[in-house]
């Protein structure tokens, strides 16, 4: 295995294992904020507890998403240097302006609210709230802009040297590309928060205790979790895969799937990519649906894989086609999941449905992987590009770091992330075992 491959799967592993963290926290930001603005509208201090207790799990997730995410952010260095040093005038700005506007804001304002509440008032600690969630959100924008950048690279111009040198700071926050991306994105957290409280949430009402707080959860969780998963379908999904047809089409023919250019184009459902035929084995298709999809036209063109050289195809179709469809197909079930659940809770029925109490509790890692197949379709289907059109990923690696050096601290970091993975569990199963009524004994017994 080569030095770059090590690098890559480095990253790789890096990244995914800490954004497991952040897609829960920015999701849970504006669900703590919901029940702190019921507990403030109605007075009841049962929606205080309630975010009380989802503070704790938000605190565990934040500390996990730090304690992660400063070795990514160093890897850029270490394992990027080359990058690092060409690009680093660009993401710098958004990756310092994260730190500085939004992590201090986030996590400053985070202990306000976990211990400051005997000290401030229900409508200064609602305000404690809101400024967690503006900071989650903000930080979120930071970092997707860094992202949007490399996958659509503005407001920069080539210095003598190679640097690429940022002309236009509104260039970089306003980048087309941003927009769905970013909106994508935090509605996923959305969907990923609201299937794990209403998966909590399901938990006490089989388990029959604490079913006052089991109730609040389900029926918030799938409230939230109803119009978050539409909205991940449209309009932000369909939007960023208008960023994908408009912007990198070699990417989009590789996601469907598409060999050869078609004048309605159909829309894979399965299928098998066949890179040495060139063509898709065993497809079930909706037809001349991409077209329609795509440019809102039954008989458009769509540019297939034959249509780009070689050297601008993504470097790994399988994995992009298949990870791409994962996505799809997870977010699919989703929406369903929570159309039964939403039908049953209008009906009055949910809470004693057992059976569907047990898919939504079942159902808790699915946005997980969902999210990460995402992820997944959006860096790989950049390749071969680190910065796209700009440098090549191979033109970006560190040039002195071995693949033996790099496979050592890859090893490394698996061992102590399994640590770290165990902590986290055995952490917020502890949490949930006691659960928010403990919260309310522990208040009683200070007073």
């Amino acid at each position: 295995m080569d030095a770059l491959t090590v690098h890559r799967l480095h990253f790789a592993f890096t990244v995914t294992f800490h954004y497991i963290f952040p897609q829960l926290t920015m999701g849970l930001a504006l669900l703590i904020l919901i029940l702190k603005t019921m507990a403030l509208g109605t007075g009841d201090q049962h929606y205080n507890r309630a975010a009380r207790f989802w503070a704790k799990i938000f605190a565990i997730n934040f500390t996990m998403g730090v304690v992660t995410g400063i070795p990514m952010e160093f890897q850029f260095g270490t394992n990027w240097a080359r990058f690092s040093k060409a690009a680093g005038g660009v993401i710098g700005q958004t990756l310092a302006m994260e730190g500085v506007f939004s992590f201090f804001l986030e996590s400053s304002f985070l202990g306000v609210f976990l211990f400051g509440e005997k000290r401030l008032g229900p409508k200064a600690h609602w305000f404690a709230a809101f400024l967690v969630f503006a900071g989650s959100w903000l930080s979120g924008f930071f970092i997707i802009a860094t992202d949007a950048w490399m996958q659509h690279p503005t407001g920069y111009q080539l210095g003598k040297n190679g640097e690429i040198l940022l002309t236009s700071l509104s260039g970089l926050l306003l980048n087309p590309w941003l927009f769905w991306q970013y909106l994508h994105n935090m509605i996923g957290s959305v969907v990923t928060a609201s299937f794990v409280m209403a998966s909590v949430g399901a938990f006490y009402l089989l388990s029959r205790r604490a079913e006052e707080y089991g109730r609040t959860f389900v029926r918030l969780g799938v409230i939230a979790g109803m119009i978050s998963s539409f909205l991940m379908a449209f309009p932000t999904g369909d939007g960023q895969g208008k960023n994908i047809a408009w912007h990198q089409p070699p990417t989009l023919a590789a996601m469907e799937g598409l060999f050869e250019n078609e004048h309605g184009a159909p829309l894979a459902l399965i299928g098998q990519p066949d890179l040495e035929k060139r063509r898709l084995d065993n497809p079930i298709t909706i037809p001349r649906a991409l077209s329609f999809l795509t440019y809102q036209r039954w008989g458009a063109e769509v540019k297939g894989l034959s249509e780009f050289p070689p050297q601008r195809l993504p470097d790994n179709i399988p994995l992009l086609y298949y990870s791409y469809h994962i996505m799809v197909g997870l977010g699919t079930i989703l929406i369903g999941v929570m159309a039964l659940a939403s039908l049953s809770l209008w009906r009055g029925r949910l809470y004693y449905a057992r059976h569907l109490l047990w898919l939504l509790m079942l159902m808790l890692p699915f946005p997980y992987i969902a999210t990460t197949a995402g992820w997944i379709t959006a860096e790989v289907g950049r390749q071969p590009w680190l910065i796209y059109g700009i440098m090549r990923t191979p033109e970006g690696v560190s040039p002195h770091i071995s693949a033996g050096n790099a496979l050592f601290t890859l090893l490394g970091f698996m061992g102590i992330y399994t640590i770290l993975a165990i902590l986290f569990l055995f952490l917020v199963r502890r949490e949930i075992e006691e659960g928010p009524e403990h919260l309310m004994e522990a208040r009683a017994a200070t007073l």
